[in-house]
């Protein structure tokens, strides 16, 4: 059976350990509200998925379960050396080409501490990502597909840490 949309928001808000109440009052919504949702009596409205997606962290895609949750979170005894780690770049071009990039953990953020932007066949396909975002997310336990982004002609870029 498919999981619903407020069973997907209730997983969500007890996996951050808040109450309905406090959903609530995050969102500037009643605690009734949250309750129809997750029940599934109701559904917010356009505005408010992407402000439930923006408090949680995630995509109105995976809210809605149009895509598999990929980004694992280690606890602390279980995280994985940062230095041991591989920075995969992946971009499907619509033209057909296919970009692979695999570089040690290390190796990215001494580029990024220089300064260095990567292109892509000459173009800033990267530009609009926070790569210092991302090891920050890494050093905090962060692994698995962490950015995935589509562009209005249909190329695709993918950062994975593993």
């Amino acid at each position: 059976m498919k999981e619903t949309f407020g069973k997907r928001l209730a997983g969500l808000r007890k996996l951050k350990k808040w109450t309905q109440e406090e959903v609530a009052q995050k969102l500037n919504v009643s605690a009734q509200a949250v309750s129809k949702w997750e029940n599934d009596s109701s559904l917010p409205d356009l505005d408010m998925l992407l402000s439930i997606a923006e408090l949680f962290h995630t995509t109105t895609d995976e809210l809605l379960g149009k895509v598999p949750t990929s980004i694992v979170e280690l606890k602390e005894a279980t995280k994985l050396d940062i230095n041991k780690l591989v920075f995969r770049i992946n971009i499907r071009s619509t033209d057909g080409d296919k970009v692979k990039v695999n570089l040690p953990m290390p190796l990215v953020m001494i580029a990024l501490d220089t300064g260095f932007t990567p292109k892509v066949d000459g173009r800033d396909v990267l530009k609009d990502i926070d790569f210092k975002k991302i090891i920050e997310l890494v050093e905090q336990g962060v692994i698995g597909k962490i950015v995935e982004i589509e562009s209005k002609d249909g190329d695709i870029v993918e950062i994975v840490v593993e």
